[in-house]
């Protein structure tokens, strides 16, 4: 079992940078599939990204691709969500989830089973 724990979030405006992080618990970090979702006023919550278990795959949602990057430290159990060139779409709620073991569906909430509580961000134009 993982616990996680983001942080990182806050009020930035349009075209800046912001760092999430999300802290794991537990002895065998490295074997799970990590990710991030967000969720705004309007949606559900939507996959943002997804990174393997080495950190060598990376999987992005199309809004995003070229503006935020995902990675990981297995050493720190530590996953990280770089936001650059934010937009005010981008307000949501960001949370990263975990699989133990591998995903097929890298995109699909129900494929991930630790949550965290989730960071509020907040882009203003």
């Amino acid at each position: 079992q993982v616990q996680l724990v983001e942080s990182g979030g806050g009020l930035v405006q349009a075209g800046d940078s912001l760092r999430l992080f999300c802290a794991a618990s537990g002895r065998t970090f490295s074997s799970y599939q990590l990710g991030w979702f967000r969720r705004t006023q309007e949606k559900e919550r939507e996959f943002v990204a997804a990174i393997g278990r080495s950190g060598g795959i990376t999987h992005y949602a199309d809004a995003v691709k070229g503006r935020l990057t995902i990675s990981r430290d297995n050493a720190k159990n530590t996953v990280y969500l770089q936001m650059n060139s934010l937009k005010p779409e981008d307000t949501a709620v960001y949370f990263c989830a975990a699989k133990y073991g591998s995903v097929s569906r890298k995109t699909d909430e129900r494929e991930y089973d630790y949550w965290g509580q989730g960071t509020q961000v907040t882009v203003s134009s």
